[in-house]
């Protein structure tokens, strides 16, 4: 007769078990052996009707296998006034009779066998279980929906849509998402602009969930916000100017591979999870917790794509290029995000020039256009350089340095053709500088970046932010990544 003990302070025997593991229904016959002599529950992760030899507990909601943390099944638990003495997983007669006081158990049957994965610890089930059965601490606001509201359509109607349908952040997707860091989830990163908002680890896992990213994506998406409210990237004026700016993320070292982020075909374009939900993260962010909304504190005349997202990696596969990262003293092969204020792309085409010599004064050419080709000293702007393209230079011999010198000397010109009222336009610079030789860009405000297909002399210029003529007040930022 088997004698029931419902609840986990009293001495006796648990036991875990399903029907589908081949070794569960192998030591059936035990588990009668030991309720005949030892108060016993059985719980069934699967069929209620299993054991047939002995009533059992029905824990298909497997609520007692979590809070049990049984990680395979049969297990057998022993307790005594309260606490859990002893268990032990599998079959193993020595260890089963051992724990249980009994002899002679499973008479007939192999000395061992191995049991199977416990139902609570299959993919995605012990998350589940997390969230409807753990202790949550979560900090934030959390917002119940009746039985028949669209998750989807509520996180439109709440306002924390860029515009695009979001990924309702259910507690599992959060739990999901803070495993991609070490780091507390109350942790506080800082404030976010415009309202000056705390933002901790958990709102960031939640805006990331919105976006799409996957959890190995989170420690990118951190320090891509580390970066943005540094003081000297001025995320507070790049948010609220009415040009066409915002962040461009770009991805140094080999988490980019890792988690699969593209550096090559179509790079700045779609169909990379990486790199458009982790640009996303940080835009929903700026957006949701530090209020900055089109039409308020947004007050772009036109904006643009990038302020969905613009996000890619470096390509780093060619050892005779120094990465961004690298010229902006981060260590090779660390990791590492660069956040630059800039607009969309101005497309370069120059299928011709097959010299350094020639290729430079093309590039030169494009580059000021910039803003407006009579403003210097003005905007920064980031070169993102194709293989093609680069290939040329590295054939003469040229490396990022001497890439990044020849393109500023080519673009030296006289104050008198750029100053204000020259050649019948109103735009250009100051006319005291009539009589000066003037560069396009600050020294370092010309960024270089390698990426794109392997065909196709197509590179690509993003113009910077107007703020940049601020030189010394906002700046483009590099941070290493932590995990």
């Amino acid at each position: 007769m088997t004698v029931d003990i419902s609840e986990r302070q009293q001495d006796g025997v648990f036991i875990f078990a399903k029907r589908e593991c081949e070794t569960c229904q192998m030591v059936e016959p035990v588990f009668g052996q030991i309720a005949d002599n030892l108060p016993t529950v059985i719980y069934t992760q699967d069929d209620p009707t299993f054991p047939s030899c002995v009533a059992a507990i029905d824990d298909t909601s497997l609520e007692s296998s979590f809070s049990f943390d049984i990680e395979a099944v049969p297990t057998l638990v022993r307790m005594k006034d309260g606490k859990e003495i002893a268990r032990t997983y599998g079959w193993n007669r020595h260890d089963w009779e051992t724990i249980t006081g009994l002899k002679a158990l499973g008479e007939g049957l192999p000395d061992m066998r191995p049991g199977c994965g416990s139902k609570s610890r299959e993919p995605g089930v012990h998350d589940a279980l997390r969230a409807r059965y753990g202790k949550l601490d979560y900090k934030s606001r959390q917002i119940r929906l009746g039985e028949w509201d669209d998750d989807i359509e509520a996180c439109f109607d709440r306002g924390f849509s860029d515009g695009l349908p979001v990924v309702p952040p259910t507690d599992v997707r959060i739990l999901r998402m803070l495993e991609g860091t070490t780091r507390k989830p109350d942790e506080i990163i800082g404030d976010v602009p415009p309202n000056l908002s705390p933002i901790t680890v958990e709102k960031v896992a939640i805006n990331a969930v919105m976006a799409g990213c996957r959890p190995e994506y989170m420690p990118v998406v951190l320090t891509a916000l580390e970066a943005a409210l540094d003081p000297l990237f001025t995320m507070h004026g790049l948010l609220c100017t009415t040009c066409f700016s915002g962040p461009i993320v770009v991805v140094n070292g080999p988490i980019a591979r890792e988690i699969g982020m593209n550096s090559g075909i179509n790079c700045l374009g779609q169909g990379n999870r990486a790199n458009a939900t982790i640009g996303r993260a940080l835009q929903l962010i700026i957006r949701n917790v530090g209020g900055g909304r089109p039409g308020e504190l947004d007050r772009a005349v036109l904006g643009g794509p990038g302020k969905y997202t613009f996000c890619f990696a470096e390509d780093e596969s060619d050892p005779t290029w120094m990465p961004l990262s690298v010229a902006r003293g981060i260590g090779r092969d660390k990791n590492a995000v660069t956040l630059f204020q800039g607009d969309g792309i101005q497309g370069f085409l120059d299928q011709r020039s097959r010299t350094a010599k020639e290729l430079t004064k093309s590039l030169a050419m494009s580059l000021l256009a910039v803003g407006h080709p009579k403003l210097c000293e003005f905007t920064n702007a980031m070169l993102v350089l194709v293989p093609e393209h680069y290939a040329i230079f590295r054939e003469a011999g040229w490396d990022r340095g001497r890439i990044t010198e020849e393109l500023h000397r080519a673009m030296v010109r006289p104050g008198k053709d750029v100053i204000q009222g020259a050649h019948g336009v109103g735009e250009g610079i100051d006319r005291k500088r009539v009589d000066e030789m003037v560069n396009k860009f600050w020294p370092e405000g010309l960024l270089i970046v390698q990426a794109g297909g392997q065909a196709g002399l197509f590179s690509a210029i993003c113009a910077g932010w107007t703020g940049g003529r601020f030189r010394n007040e906002s700046k483009p930022v590099t941070r290493e990544i932590t995990i």
